[in-house]
């Protein structure tokens, strides 16, 4: 059939790349219509390879492997089976597959250069070429260089993704295994191997030091082979905005890597003026221990001593895990240790398996009050003896009326989540190219931040004014009472509450809990003519915020700047020039367990709103329909 019969199909495949198919249609016709009627879709704008096939007689290629590599492209496209008949130093001759098509290629080596050029060639087949989806041409190399640029941009590209692209975009169907191998190859080429990146590490640890002066970068081996131990990194930009604008609150917790060789991810974070989580440093080690974590808390009291001449006193949230709980009491003392409240009511839940009682604790959770606390204490005994639970979890570690810290409201991790996306983003990464990772998502939301902090006009960051507002509107319930310039009597028909706007606090203890000014505080302050917003922590203001991400955090140059080593590794205490190995944890064979983590269990418990007015759960004092 000739071109000018087949007008639609022509028509068709006159895309960006019509000249390319106009001049494989005039040379292999036969070869084109069967890529036609297999939807290899080789014209397609976003194939992984590119569609010019030609071949002229005098093409030149840059070496042998470059041309080996042309030809199976070429050879896949047009789906014909390529037999290499020789292939040295100075000369590559392939032909058809098929017995008895002349399709016949001959390339050698330029004279005084390192380049190939085409000397014969028969480029007319008159076979029918391959009908079926499988080629012979479609190794794991060929694989490999289809998917890189794809790997590169998305290192979670999975096998079976990369199975169904090579059918639609080539026609060529491979298995399983030759997907993951390429996908394997492909990301050892864009970003170096596992063993690379333990080896790269004191140089990298070396380049974040000069780049962003005054950040701790600390790579420790151990034995004699130099095997990976510790790694430890914290930006002089998070530790200038903790110090300087976050709340003394840090979160502690870990994620496990599950790449080829397996470790785990620690993690310090603190929180912003509006809420937002701001990691502080990182570790990661070769395996989770009681001694790895007592080094982790060490070197974040180092590292907080050395940026600070008075050292701030902590509020510490973590899981209910010994490791930590030693951990804490032995490096930072004097700092209030919280746990984590989705573990604590997940063990309350499993014990009692009762939906009235969990709700009830959750009401014990949020009750401001020790008379409001035992008030709740006493309705879920009113079910069931809850006394043996609590004495193993003593509400002092998890109750707000108890605890002595200030957690701002902050009952749960929110950093588990995202260490979890990290370790699930990074695991296909060597460790250099994880840490970058981390440091290039740390760089995005500085930037981020500033840019929305910098647009915003009130006095508090969203989040506060938010609060601020729900006071200044249920103030309006309340009667008061000037006892002298600075003492209120807050009257509401329940209750009687006393508030010092000199010492910021009230008999109600939200303000100084949340370290916002609650209701009964905003009504005395309304009354003498103050602006409730300047009562406020000034953790919580937009300068602070600002303030935070004022540092910048810096990319390390590109790798071909780097030493061979670092001054950052230790073997034993010792600085010293070594080549560190990967560790000996590597990941059995098979496919690795994924733990399923819901991302709703993650999410803060919605607080039970309870009047004022009524102590009805429900509804605040500003929608109470009861009269006054």
């Amino acid at each position: 059939m000739k071109e000018k019969d087949r007008p639609d199909l022509y028509s068709g495949l006159m895309t960006e790349n019509a000249l390319a198919v106009h001049e494989l249609m005039s040379s292999n016709s036969l070869a084109v219509q069967e890529l036609i009627c297999g939807n290899s879709m080789v014209v397609q704008e976003h194939s992984l390879v590119s569609t010019d096939h030609s071949l002229i007689v005098g093409q030149e290629f840059p070496d042998v492997e470059t041309c080996r590599r042309v030809l199976k492209d070429i050879a896949i496209a047009l789906h014909f089976d390529l037999r290499i008949v020789k292939s040295d130093r100075s000369r590559f001759i392939a032909k058809c597959a098929k017995e008895g098509c002349p399709w016949r290629i001959h390339v050698a080596k330029c004279n005084g250069g390192p380049t190939f050029s085409i000397r014969t060639l028969h480029g007319e087949h008159t076979c029918e070429g391959v009908h079926n989806f499988h080629h012979q041409q479609a190794t794991v190399g060929w694989v490999a260089r289809s998917v890189e640029a794809r790997v590169r941009d998305n290192p979670q590209y999975k096998p079976k993704e990369i199975l169904q692209d090579i059918r639609e975009q080539h026609g060529v169907a491979v298995s399983y295994m030759q997907a993951w191998r390429g996908k394997e190859r492909s990301l050892a080429a864009v970003h170096g191997t596992f063993e690379d990146g333990y080896r790269l590490l004191p140089a990298y640890c070396d380049q974040i030091r000069k780049t962003n002066p005054g950040s701790i970068a600390l790579v420790y081996a151990t034995g004699q082979e130099n095997c990976f131990h510790r790694l430890f990194i914290s930006y002089r930009a998070s530790v200038y905005g903790f110090l300087h604008a976050c709340r003394p609150l840090l979160e502690l917790d870990r994620a496990y890597l599950k790449g080829k060789y397996l470790g785990t991810l620690f993690c310090a974070s603190a929180l912003d003026a509006d809420d937002t989580l701001f990691p502080l440093a990182f570790a990661i080690v070769d395996v989770e221990s009681d001694e790895n974590w007592m080094w982790f808390l060490s070197e974040l009291r180092k590292l907080l001593g050395i940026n600070t001449d008075k050292m701030p006193v902590l509020t510490i949230l973590s899981e209910r895990h010994p490791s930590i709980v030693e951990a804490v009491e032995t490096h930072f003392p004097s700092a209030f240790h919280g746990f984590c409240l989705r573990f604590v009511s997940e063990s309350f839940r499993d014990e009692f398996k009762n939906t009235k009682l969990v709700n009830l604790f959750w009401n014990a959770v949020y009750s401001l009050t020790s008379a409001e606390f035992e008030a709740k204490v006493a309705e879920m005994m009113e079910v069931q003896d809850v006394m043996p639970w609590f004495r193993q979890f003593p509400p002092i570690l998890w109750a707000v009326a108890y605890f002595e810290g200030v957690r701002y409201g902050h009952l749960t991790l929110g950093i588990t989540e995202v260490l979890y996306n990290w370790a699930l983003e990074g695991h296909e990464l060597p460790i250099v190219q994880l840490m970058e990772h981390i440091r290039n998502q740390l760089t995005i939301w500085f930037v981020e931040r500033q840019n929305l902090g910098s647009s915003w006009t009130s006095i508090l960051v969203p989040s506060a004014e938010k609060i601020i507002l729900e006071a200044i509107a249920d103030s309006h319930c309340y009667q008061v009472l000037r006892a002298n310039k600075v003492e209120f009597e807050i009257v509401s028909s329940e209750r009687t509450n006393i508030v010092d706007i000199q010492r910021h606090c009230c008999s109600c203890r939200r303000w100084q809990i949340y370290g916002i000014p609650c209701a009964h505080a905003a009504a005395a302050l309304l009354s003498c003519g103050e602006d409730v917003r300047h009562y406020a922590r000034e953790c919580f203001s937009v300068n602070k915020y600002l303030e935070a991400y004022s540092q910048s955090i810096h990319p390390p140059p590109d790798r071909t700047h780097w030493n061979e080593f670092g001054d950052g590794a230790e073997v034993g205490g010792r600085k010293a020039d070594v080549i560190i190995r990967p560790p000996k944890t590597r990941r059995p064979p098979g496919r690795p367990k994924k733990k399923v983590l819901r991302i709703e269990s993650l999410k803060r418990p919605k607080k039970v709103v309870q009047c004022g007015r009524c102590h009805l759960l429900g509804h605040s004092q500003k929608k109470c329909s009861m009269q006054i």
